[in-house]
């Protein structure tokens, strides 16, 4: 039976395509696991074909590499890539809490206060996906509440890559009450309109995690290596 549904606005090939990437992007699919073709197509309940399209899309996506003698890989997560994104990211995040603060409407701000109370939620039931969708949510109210259709459409686009890194951080539990900490201090910043301290938060935010994904990286790097 076919685990994917086909969508009838999409060529099979896309929906493949979507299907994968999700499972790499959120962790479902890890960094080095080998991508058997046979062994797809039987799981997703399709023919090989766009399973071949997909990967070839993806590896244009650098979120799969081709090996010599073993075929498609996921790819690693390197330092150089999560450094890239997250310099990117904190650009974007401050100009959008500093919008915020000039912008956000009295229900967004209840809505986003609302979203904290979620998230804390969340943390309650040690639910990695949970909290990442949760985590997004927050983010999300503060980039919507600027209006600017251009910085959404660029955080959305950074957001899906950001969605493998944010796995990686909210495996550690130690960093879950100062996340809660970060998001009451956005919160309580943009309520008071307060540009300065808003951005400082931001960047303090993104460089705690940046630092803590780090961390989750090297930490599973050292198991693997007393595994093999």
């Amino acid at each position: 039976m076919s685990m994917i549904k086909d969508d009838e606005y999409l060529p099979l090939r896309d929906v493949v395509f979507n299907t994968l990437r999700q499972e790499i992007l959120t962790g479902k699919l890890k960094p080095g696991e080998r991508l058997m073709e046979i062994h797809l197509a039987n799981k997703l309940g399709v023919s090989r074909t766009p399973i071949r399209e997909a990967i070839r899309k993806l590896e244009l996506e650098g979120l799969v590499i081709m090996i010599p003698r073993r075929g498609a890989e996921v790819a690693q997560i390197t330092l150089k890539s999560l450094q890239d994104v997250m310099e990117v990211r904190r650009a974007l995040d401050v100009l959008a809490i500093e919008l915020a603060c000039e912008r956000m409407e009295q229900d967004a701000l209840d809505s986003l206060y609302q979203a904290c109370e979620n998230f804390n939620a969340a943390v309650k039931t040690k639910d990695t996906r949970k909290l990442a969708e949760a985590d997004v949510a927050f983010h999300d109210k503060i980039v919507l509440s600027t209006g600017n259709t251009r910085l959404i459409q660029l955080v959305s686009n950074l957001s899906e890559q950001m969605y493998r890194y944010r796995f990686e951080y909210l495996k550690d539990a130690s960093s879950h009450e100062m996340l809660q900490q970060e998001h009451l201090e956005m919160y309580l910043s943009i309520m008071k309109k307060d540009k300065v301290t808003a951005a400082d938060v931001v960047r303090k935010h993104i460089d705690n995690q940046e630092e803590a994904i780090i961390k989750q990286l090297q930490l599973e790097k050292g198991n693997h290596k007393k595994s093999v």
